[in-house]
């Protein structure tokens, strides 16, 4: 398919922004909400935005496009020494939905204000997009090449597993990605606060997936009368008992080692693993998480009509397990809801753990060493996912790494699918100029 004119016109009034920014936002003001489940506006005007910046720094993106407007791109970019493994730099298009009334501005406005950019994606990662967009660029128009061949991805359908995204591009064009070991994209390289000092959370990790169904069935009938076999209420039950469930603290070689570096930066010394995660401050949910499985109910459906009841019941549950306990874990909710909810899996995807060391990690700690001077780099298993697992298929080793330097009191990790979704400006000009040391220099 060929690129459109996909520019976005500027707005009476706006400030000067950066490139980065400018990007930034103009891919927020295209509306790529993702409702999962195969309901999407789809990714294609954002992917014909990025294929056209592409093709203005002279490479020849190609597009795939394997379900109407659920749309990817990709280009390779050629390095000074084609020996060398291919790097894949990567990112995803589509957004979750947002409700605007919830949002102090308009979600997908693109608004710049006290020094930060607003909207859906500024966080989650359309901020990432437009860092490795412009981190290419500058390389480029210097006349330069990156260290070794890139691999330029920008996936659909994150937002629901990647089952129309990246699972579908690395299942039908594996040869995209020729010659490529190791990967980086989002949710890692940023900046936490360890009381009054600043680490940087590299992401080398990431727990299972598995987002679920519970369906409680009963009797349908009037709802004016005594019915104890109700559907809603034996969901309801289960719900609430799986919801308020407590899981026990495990640890991998990564949390671990996270931990340690936790007590050695607070001083608190050899604490209880939830202790060291609250040393973090507005990152510590976020840090929890990582600690133990999650299983957090996030919709329900029953019923038609006030007076009948229903005899079907269901519930959606997003469940993030350590890897390798995904069959445990289903057989301990089947015994917490209770043998009369049937469980139906929607999803289910791997979890996955990398070492904190090598070539790449180096790379990578070393280009934040000298973007931020003496601040640690410590390692961290996140709790959620990534498009790297659909690359783990071919086994390309993926990495978190969205390099931000933020403000202390900024719940970064808390706008993670939440409200009022922001970055600071100058944050985006540091993850690009991090991210053009490393692809210059590894």
């Amino acid at each position: 398919m060929a690129p459109l004119d996909t520019s976005v016109p500027a707005r009476p009034d706006e400030p000067q922004l950066s490139e980065v920014a400018e990007l930034a936002r103009d891919l927020i003001r295209i509306d790529t909400s993702n409702f999962g489940g195969g309901r999407a506006n789809g990714e294609r005007e954002a992917a014909e935005y990025v294929g056209a910046y592409l093709s203005g720094l002279g490479l020849s993106p190609q597009y795939y496009e394997p379900i109407p407007r659920r749309t990817n791109v990709l280009a390779r970019v050629p390095g000074r020494d084609g020996s060398l493994p291919a790097l894949v730099v990567h990112g995803h298009l589509d957004v979750v939905p947002a409700i605007a009334e919830d949002w102090s501005v308009d979600p997908f406005g693109g608004v710049v204000r006290d020094g930060m950019l607003w909207g859906r994606g500024a966080v989650d990662m359309k901020n990432m997009d437009a860092m490795i967009l412009t981190a290419v660029a500058d390389i480029l128009r210097a006349g330069e090449q990156p260290a070794r061949d890139l691999v330029l991805a920008f996936f659909a359908d994150e937002e629901n597993g990647g089952v129309e995204g990246s699972a579908l591009v690395v299942q039908d064009h594996p040869e995209w990605f020729a010659g490529a070991t190791e990967a980086i994209s989002e949710v890692g390289g940023y900046s936490i606060a360890v009381g009054d000092r600043r680490a940087y959370l590299l992401q080398v990790g990431e727990k299972a997936l598995m987002w679920i169904k519970l369906v409680a069935r009963g009797r349908a009938g009037h709802g004016s009368r005594f019915h104890p076999d109700n559907a809603v209420t034996r969901l309801a039950e289960a719900v609430a008992a799986l919801g308020r469930t407590e899981w026990p603290i495990a640890l991998t070689s990564t949390t671990r080692d996270l931990l340690g570096h936790l007590a050695d930066l607070s001083g608190i010394g050899d604490a209880d693993p939830d202790a060291l995660a609250d040393t973090t401050g507005a990152a510590s949910a976020f840090i929890r998480s990582t600690l133990r499985t999650t299983a957090n109910p996030t919709g329900l459906t029953a019923g038609y009509k006030h007076n009948v009841i229903p005899d079907r019941a269901e519930a959606l549950i997003d469940v993030r397990v350590l890897p390798g306990t995904e069959d445990a874990v289903l057989a301990d909710i089947q015994r917490i809801v209770g043998d009369d909810i049937a469980i139906e899996t929607v999803v289910r995807d791997i979890g996955m753990e990398v070492p904190f060391e090598g070539g790449l990690v180096d790379a990578m700690v070393a280009s934040l060493g000298r973007a931020d001077p003496g601040v640690p780099v410590i390692p961290y298993l996140l709790g959620a996912g990534t498009d790297n697992k659909a690359l783990s298929r071919l086994g390309i080793a993926g990495y978190g790494f969205a390099p931000l330097r933020l403000p202390a009191d900024l719940d970064f990790t808390g706008m993670f699918h939440g409200v009022d979704e922001r970055v600071p400006l100058d944050a985006l000009d540091f993850g690009r100029d991090v991210l053009v040391d490393l692809l210059r220099t590894y």
